[in-house]
């Protein structure tokens, strides 16, 4: 009976020490759900309703796989050890089945739906909606005779757009990752409050922000046939190239042209830039280093220059992007902003690539920013701190 008690009272001072804290309900819930939680030191508790589950887990995507306990409510629980700041994918295991959490917002991720929670980072407001101007995030449709389809894009006008009739504004092209859409940037990333902030701080200037769908297959193209061919197969990596010459053709003959001519941009290259994330990121430097008459500044967080980056070769500056870079000098004049950044704590294959690319950048004396971001892997915080870097060097 003694040994019964301490277990029981081990017990409830485990429960206890879940309970406490200063658990608030997260930013990323639906209206009314008090779970996910999180409290102040980045746990997350979950609370699932499966009264005829055997078993159920939680998958944080970047993080922990824990089993949840019933509780005799029907309710399942867990409390997850303290997570890093900002956005964690997740899904839950309900008897081997994988769903969301419908207490969570669904954001488009690893090419499905998927829920996510916020765990703040302390002190930080940067990527918050705060009591200044904001610009409206508008949606698009265009019509592209490259792919023979609609397609969609958002578009940020800044603060007074509307107001301010004459102005005209530079424009900044802010691509997605792999596996995502053309509402990361907004959704997961707060790129309209991370400019609004900026912006009302004088710490960038007022520009246009185009988010576009960055996936294309030319017009008549049928969809490849890749089942069971491995990432990295020839068959792969040839569907990718087509895509990424299709998307190419896409940005630089159909959506620049549609977007100066329905907002009031500065139309040349020294007001144009691009940037994007991983897959974005190498869709940056393609359609970029082709097309230096129409960009002045580029941008790849977390994914540049394709197979250098991913084989982690060196840059041979002669020959690389058709020669741009063999004279470090002319380069410099024509673009006015290369800038590649990094997690610290992103897989060993892209951050070692990313940083050779970065060491031949430098024994080439190419002008560029390298930009690493601190306790950081492949995800949305990484993301977030390399635009508040980026955007106030541009124009």
């Amino acid at each position: 009976m003694k040994q019964v008690g301490m277990a029981m009272l081990l017990f409830a001072s485990l429960c206890c020490a879940q309970e406490s804290g200063d658990f608030q309900p997260a930013a990323t819930n639906v209206w009314g759900a008090e779970y996910p939680r999180v409290d102040s030191a980045g746990r997350v508790q979950l609370r699932v309703k499966a009264p005829e589950a055997a078993k159920v887990k939680v998958n944080f995507w970047s993080g922990p796989k824990l089993d949840m306990v019933k509780q005799p409510d029907g309710f399942w629980t867990v409390t997850t050890p303290p997570l890093v700041p900002g956005l964690h994918y997740y899904t839950l295991m309900i008897d081997g089945a994988e769903v969301s959490d419908l207490n969570s917002h669904a954001f488009f991720g690893g090419s499905k739906h998927a829920s996510a929670v916020e765990v703040p980072e302390p002190g930080s407001t940067y990527y918050s909606i705060q009591d200044v101007p904001h610009g409206q995030v508008r949606e698009v449709w265009y019509y592209s005779k490259v792919t023979g389809t609609w397609r969609h894009a958002l578009v940020y006008a800044p603060p007074n757009y509307d107001v301010q009739t004459n102005v005209r504004y530079p424009v900044l092209y802010l691509q997605h990752g792999g596996g995502e859409d053309e509402t990361g940037w907004t959704k997961q990333g707060h790129a309209n409050f991370i400019l609004d902030n900026l912006i009302a701080a004088g710490s960038c200037k007022p520009m246009i922000l185009v988010m576009a769908y960055g996936y294309a297959r030319r017009a008549g193209q049928p969809a490849p046939d890749l089942t069971g061919k491995p990432f990295g197969s020839p068959e792969v990596m040839r569907a990718m190239q087509e895509m990424a010459a299709a998307f190419e053709d896409d940005v630089t003959q159909v959506l620049i042209p549609y977007i100066d001519s329905n907002f009031r941009t500065i139309p040349d290259r020294d007001h144009r830039a691009m940037a994007g994330l991983s897959m974005g990121g190498m869709q940056t430097f393609q359609v970029t280093f082709n097309h230096l008459d129409m960009f002045s500044y580029i941008g790849g967080f977390s994914g540049a220059a394709g197979p250098l980056v991913l084989g982690n070769q060196k840059l041979d500056v002669k020959t690389a992007f058709n020669g741009a870079l063999a004279d470090p000098a002319a380069f410099a004049k024509k673009v006015h902003l290369l800038w590649v950044g990094v997690g610290t704590e992103e897989p060993e294959r892209m951050r070692a690539g990313l940083q050779t690319l970065h060491t031949s950048l430098l024994e080439a004396n190419i002008q560029h920013v390298f930009y690493e971001s601190p306790g950081t892997a492949h995800e949305w915080q990484t993301w977030r701190r390399d635009l508040k870097d980026f955007a106030p060097r541009l124009f």
